[in-house]
């Protein structure tokens, strides 16, 4: 399984670097971050999802465009290729969406310049963040005193990339292209449905996953009013699927309706858009009658998104990890 890292450069941002990309920023004429620097970060993102949620916008379903153009995908660095997860995917997709960026490649300021181009003056940068663990000095002093292990203390940085879109001088990128949608079977999501090797039951009109006997049951596919959702539940089914103790080993204790229970849903929604975005299946939106459970959670504590983003995505990660070990083995099978 791949290990997420909120921040995809090949190397880590110190604070030095972010201090010199706004230096860099300033003399271009070009905007830092879309969140202000001197609020509490977990606040500033926390408000935004929770604003769009009462407008009644997921800012976890994957944007798409009108045009009959494919799925964009899950946002990635332009210089790496490697892509974004957390509360970065919902913070890019949100920029996407806000100012109809046609791709979902991002560049910090330097990048752009590395790679022989630049962004345009004026642009407007959007804030990523980077979570990391630092051992204060005292805290290895007394470590050292007393023995035992030194703590760490959790903290997060704020960096600013640029959309492909908002830089001159550069190659159009190689986006990921979507096959077709097609109303029935859609192969790639069959193909990972069954490399999960997930006891996975079809029949019946309801979709749930027991914990306590590992199995998910979901509708047949021809079921659903529009077709292309029954890939979303599946997804939806397999994010809780991941939660189990042989597994990722998630809290899922609670009662219907209880907060735990809303967090976990969150973590499976997100979870499911995930896949499907990496995928490029676009099913619609579902799921709004758990929205008044989440906002609940979302206005308690400002640090759930973040949370629920990062267990979304590591989830994401694992079910993705079979499909792509299922594909070595067939190209293995096909070598011999």
């Amino acid at each position: 399984m791949r290990s997420p890292r909120p921040y995809p450069d090949a190397a880590e941002p110190s604070q030095a670097q972010a201090q010199s990309e706004t230096k860099s920023q300033a003399r271009s004429g070009t905007k830092s971050s879309a969140l202000g620097l001197g609020r509490n970060l977990y606040e500033e993102v926390t408000a935004r999802i929770v604003a769009q949620l009462e407008a009644g916008r997921f800012p976890w379903v994957q944007p798409w465009t009108g045009s009959g153009a494919p799925a964009l995908g899950l946002p990635r660095n332009g210089a790496t290729g490697r892509r974004y997860s957390g509360i970065n995917i919902l913070l890019l997709w949100d920029a996407a969406v806000e100012n109809g960026f046609a791709t979902q490649n991002w560049l910090t300021y330097r990048q752009a310049q590395a790679a022989g181009g630049q962004v345009r003056r004026g642009e407007q940068g959007t804030t990523v963040v980077f979570a990391d663990r630092f051992v204060p000095e005292k805290e290895k002093e007394r470590a050292a005193r007393e023995g035992g292990e030194p703590g760490a203390v959790a903290f997060l940085k704020r960096f600013t990339v640029f959309n492909l879109s908002q830089c001159e001088g550069l190659p159009a990128p190689d986006e990921i292209a979507s096959p077709p949608l097609e109303r029935e079977a859609i192969p790639v999501a069959e193909a990972l449905i069954a490399a999960t090797l997930a006891d996975f039951r079809i029949g019946g009109e309801r979709a749930f996953y027991v914990p306590s006997k590992d199995f998910i049951r979901v509708p047949p596919q021809t079921a659903f009013g529009d077709q292309i959702n029954y890939y979303r539940t599946c997804f939806h089914e397999l994010a809780h699927w991941t939660g189990h103790p042989t597994r990722l080993g998630r809290n899922q204790s609670g009662a219907y309706g209880s907060k735990d229970y809303g967090r976990e849903e969150l973590v499976a929604e997100m979870g499911s858009a995930f896949v499907c975005a990496s995928l490029g299946i676009v099913p619609t939106v579902r799921h709004a009658d758990y929205l008044g459970a989440w906002l609940e959670t979302l206005r308690e504590d400002n640090r759930a998104i973040f949370k629920a983003a990062s267990a979304a995505s590591k989830a994401a990660d694992l079910l993705l990890a079979f499909g792509e070990a299922g594909a070595r083995s067939d190209d293995a099978a096909g070598a011999r």
